[in-house]
């Protein structure tokens, strides 16, 4: 993307940026039906054309390799997450306005995550438990926290306001990881959660199926 992942950039407007956040918010304006209504308009508009970023890649590529996981390491992480340890990443209202796998002008060639659009500042915390492998500024998902999950799975927490977690810790369902934001390439503040099969951009899963799966559902 031209800029360093450790440091924002103003980033200009292009066609293809347009089209990639029209495609977003056209298909957006869900309201979860788990959700109160929203109570402001800052929640109504918060999305994000977030896409492949290598760097982001790179560098979350380097930090897997920083923490490998132990057979004993996924023994215990799945023992203490049990069947259903699981959460959702907020516990106020929010508004679906992005969902999973909407087609549009992404490199996948459809939204990698599901946008929760709720004020900035308003806390998320881990859906399941697993080690925190990247936590910092991750270009286009702006600050972003990246945890390995004991069945090998990755979510990723983007858009952040801030990081309250540092590269190396392991969390459990529910550990505070930061708070919603709108920084990276984002249209107003939200959580942008994407969950991955494997480490690699592509292998997305739907959030809402694999969180319904363990006894947290999103709507």
């Amino acid at each position: 993307m031209g800029h360093h992942i450790d440091s924002p950039r103003a980033a200009g407007t292009t066609r293809r940026d347009v089209l990639g956040m029209a495609a977003v918010l056209l298909a957006g304006g869900a309201l979860s039906a788990g959700a109160a209504a929203p109570e402001s308009d800052e929640e109504l508009d918060g999305s994000c054309a977030t896409t492949y970023d290598a760097e982001f890649e790179s560098a979350l590529a380097d930090g897997d390799a920083e923490f490998p996981e132990t057979p004993e390491d996924d023994e215990r992480g799945l023992a203490a997450a049990g069947p259903r340890r699981f959460t959702l990443p907020l516990r106020r209202r929010y508004r679906v306005t992005a969902r999973y796998g909407v087609r549009g002008n992404w490199l996948a060639g459809h939204h990698t995550g599901i946008d929760l659009a709720v004020p900035r500042g308003t806390a998320v915390y881990a859906v399941g438990s697993g080690v925190v492998v990247l936590a910092r500024w991750s270009g286009a998902y702006g600050n972003a926290v990246t945890v390995r999950m004991p069945d090998g799975h990755y979510a990723v927490y983007g858009h952040l306001s801030r990081i309250r977690v540092r590269k190396g810790a392991r969390v459990r369902a529910g550990t505070r990881l930061g708070s919603s934001g709108s920084t990276g390439r984002a249209t107003g503040p939200h959580l942008h959660l994407e969950i991955r099969a494997r480490r690699h951009y592509g292998s997305d899963v739907s959030p809402y199926r694999y969180l319904a799966r363990r006894g947290a559902r999103l709507w």
